[in-house]
């Protein structure tokens, strides 16, 4: 974080260290820039450009991608998939560049936390699958390739993608330990999937009721 800075006094040139408190200056400002972009609510805003309903109004009442597909149809479900984790990735890739890798986690989580803890509209976000993946991939490139076919592999087997959800949110803790990532990456990989499991208890009931919407 910072860079070296250095002043010149008398022809001497003496290295400026960066100010104590630049660093978490920076963390705060990418958290709450990372909770803003992940409020920002993508599914209506397609609904109204394809003339669809509000998807909290139809459906699962989720407002993400899957609920988009099956109301709006494929465009507007692949729409907002791709912005919701464009979501998640934008930040975490600024906070990677500008920062390291502590940051780009806590700002990660920020933004999922902002997907599904919307303040904007009372805390009822969505389920954060899209936004916590955007910004996993961006985070660890392999493992998050590796979890996204292992999402469209069990969507295209079982046809219900919450269960794909549940997989990849399960399997990106678990990988990235195997990978010999560090555990506090690990542990923070094992939070955000927890978000994600506590937000699909409604799919989890209705799996094991094997009443769950297919797409």
């Amino acid at each position: 974080m910072g860079s070296r800075r250095s002043a010149r006094f008398g022809g001497y040139r003496y290295p400026c260290r960066p100010a104590p408190y630049d660093k978490a200056v920076l963390l705060a400002l990418g958290v709450i820039a990372g909770y803003i972009v992940g409020t920002f609510p993508t599914a209506q805003l397609v609904a109204r450009l394809v003339g669809a309903d509000d998807p909290t109004t139809q459906g699962s009442g989720n407002p993400g991608a899957s609920n988009m597909y099956r109301t709006a149809g494929k465009r507007a479900g692949v729409l907002v998939g791709v912005i919701d984790a464009l979501k998640g990735a934008v930040p975490v890739g600024v906070a990677l560049l500008v920062a390291g890798r502590p940051e780009a986690h806590a700002v990660w989580v920020a933004a999922v936390a902002g997907h599904v803890w919307p303040v904007t509209r009372r805390l009822r976000g969505g389920k954060g699958v899209a936004t916590a993946g955007g910004g996993g991939l961006l985070i660890s490139p392999l493992i998050g390739i590796a979890c996204g076919l292992l999402f469209f592999a069990v969507v295209k087997w079982g046809r219900v993608a919450a269960l794909g959800s549940l997989s990849i949110a399960i399997a990106f803790p678990i990988v990235s330990a195997i990978a010999g990532r560090p555990g506090w990456e690990v542990a923070v990989g094992a939070g955000v999937a927890a978000i994600l499991v506590v937000r699909h208890q409604s799919n989890i009931r209705r799996l094991l009721a094997r009443d769950e919407a297919t797409v």
